[in-house]
Parts: structure tokens; sequence; C-alpha cells
């Protein structure tokens, strides 16, 4: 059975994560073919490029030009992983368009919270944690991303929260961007800025929920290299 490219892309991208982990597949290991490796894990090709782009972006593996695939080791990343819209948009504008857009939905979205969606943006920042703890990058941005779609679906402006899903593609890749350049010290100051941004929300404060949102992008965006004003 081929499966549908979308979110079988991030289980694809999921288990060959677990094959470097596991130690099946090895750094400096060459991965077979996209057509052979589609044919082996059951899935069409396009769904296989897309997860091995997510294992690209997070620094598991390299393409090389004429080469191949590569493993890569874990001590060795590129110092900047290639960003894969360069042709469409550049980082830095992207940055710039996650600055606006987001932080005004988490303040929109702090008029709209209930108690179930704040219980729900509490578990997918604790998912957050725990993967990075158990250095599964694929769930760790997964969980990112489910934290910030829960906070634009709140939004009451369904046209501001409609633009954001129309780039979600764009945004989401900002969010697995800086992963290979982020040391324990960041990660610490990443899940304190989402603390921060649930804090804002439970207390109803569009003022800090903006703020705390608009910072903890411009953080981000400055360990994927990315200086916003």
């Amino acid at each position: 059975m081929i499966w549908d490219k979308g979110p079988v892309a991030q289980g694809v991208a999921s288990r060959l994560q677990e094959m470097i982990r596991s130690g099946e597949l090895k750094a400096g290991d060459k991965l077979p073919s996209q057509r052979i490796l589609s044919e082996q894990l059951h899935v069409s090709r396009p769904t296989l490029r897309e997860a091995l782009l997510t294992l690209e972006t997070l620094g598991l593996i390299q393409t090389l030009p004429a080469r191949g695939t590569f493993v890569l080791d874990p001590a060795k990343h590129p110092a900047r992983t290639s960003w894969r819209y360069d042709d469409a948009h550049d980082l830095q504008e992207v940055f710039q368009t996650r600055v606006l857009i987001e932080a005004e939905l988490c303040a929109l979205a702090a008029a709209a919270i209930t108690p179930q969606a704040a219980s729900d943006l509490a578990a997918a920042a604790l998912r957050f944690e725990q993967a990075w703890q158990d250095g599964d990058l694929v769930a760790h941005v997964e969980a990112d991303l489910s934290l910030h779609r829960g906070i634009a679906d709140l939004c009451p402006n369904r046209m501001l929260a409609g633009i954001y899903t129309n780039m979600q593609h764009l945004l989401s890749e900002t969010q697995r961007q800086p992963i290979p350049n982020t040391d324990p010290e960041r990660m610490r100051h990443s899940i304190a800025e989402h603390q921060a941004i649930l804090k804002a929300l439970e207390a109803r404060n569009p003022d800090a929920a903006r703020a705390a949102m608009r910072a903890h992008i411009q953080n981000t965006a400055r360990c994927a290299g990315v200086r916003l004003r």
C-alpha cells in the first residue's frame, strides 16, 4: 500500500530517525536511492522526499549533489542547514512575517482561551520538553508545531488565522531550521519562553501574550542566524 503525503511524511521521518538512533543507520552511511527506499518503506516517493527534507533540516542527514544522501555524525552537523524555500522567500522575510502574525494571533487568543485549550497547550509544551530530553527531534518539532497551531486556532479573527494556515509550510520550516544549532542553554530558554506565553494566555493578558510570543520568535530567529529588530 502507498500512503498519502502529509502527516505520513512525519511518520516516515520518525521511522528513519529511529533507524539512525538505534544504529541501524550509522554516521557516514549512504541511504539507498529514493526509489529503493520508498519501496522498502511502502510510501510514495513524494512522501519520502518530504521526510528526507525534514531530516535534512534537523541536521540528521545531508544530500550531496551527484553523491547521494548520507547520515551525519551528530558531532559534525553543518554550521547551517539549507533553507529549502530560498527561491520564494528568504529566511529573514519569513521570520519577520512570523513575528507580525503570530504575536497578534497570540494577543487575540488571550481573549478566547478556555481551560481545556490551556490544558492542551500545556500538554504540547510538556511533549516539546520531553521529546528534546529523549533526543527525539521529529517529535520535538511536532510538539512545537502543535503548540503554535493550537494558539492560532484560538484566534477569533478567522481571516488572520487563515493567513497563518496558508503560510504553514513556511512557518513550520522556521521551527525546524534552528534545531541543529540549538544548545542546551538555548533550549532551556525556549522552554521558559513557552511557559511565559502560556502564563500570559491563561491570565488573558493580550499585551503580555503578544510580547512573550514576539520575544520567543526573535530568539528562535537568532538561533537560526537571523537578527530581527
